[in-house]
């Protein structure tokens, strides 16, 4: 970055943004493996803050690789941009007021760390979404575990590429044997209880 850039403070800032709303801003981080059930468990939780009166922006793995990071593949190193670029993204929401969801794979430590680093304390909440890769691969909703395994998708999280899981989330959520509302309905008290929404 340029040393001839500087930040401009403006009189609007965060902290009256998230009064303006009334809410604490802050990123709900999910991550977990495909197929685990993120973008759904993620739609529903805003689905309810929204209806709590909440508000809210869902930034989702695909639906971000259609613009942002369209230019992006799926090497280690693009994955590293690829969570790169949506903290930034969910640094500049919070920055807003609002409560950001996020549903991304984001299978390196490293890089949820950074997200968590560029935040204020307690404005990063990562939740693992924790389903054996045995039912993310039962499920396979875009087919891709198949692919992978045919050798059709190389480097995939979970099958030839490592899924390094939260050592300490602030929330770990097990969905496999109940449906995904009851899951997020699950979730949602969770972070009602603590404080986090």
């Amino acid at each position: 970055m340029s040393t001839d850039i500087v930040w401009h403070q403006h009189a609007t800032n965060k902290a009256s943004r998230g009064a303006q709303k009334n809410q604490t801003p802050r990123v709900l981080w999910l991550t977990g493996l495909s197929g685990s059930g993120k973008s759904t468990i993620a739609n529903l939780l805003e689905q309810k803050l929204v209806a709590q009166g909440k508000h809210t922006y869902l930034l989702d793995g695909d639906n971000v690789r259609h613009g942002l990071c369209g230019d992006l593949g799926f090497s280690d190193k693009d994955r590293v941009e690829n969570i790169r670029r949506i903290s930034e993204v969910a640094k500049l929401f919070v920055d807003s007021g609002t409560l950001v969801i996020t549903a991304f794979i984001s299978p390196f430590k490293a890089d949820r760390d950074y997200c968590r680093e560029i935040l204020d304390e307690s404005e990063f909440v990562e939740i693992f979404i924790d389903t054996p890769l045995e039912v993310c691969e039962a499920r396979d909703p875009k087919g891709l575990y198949k692919k992978a395994r045919s050798g059709d998708i190389p480097h995939f999280t979970g099958i030839d590429s490592e899924y390094q899981a939260p050592v300490n989330p602030e929330i770990t959520v097990n969905f496999q044997d109940e449906d995904a509302v009851a899951t997020a309905e699950r979730l949602y008290a969770l972070l009602v209880e603590k404080g986090l929404v």
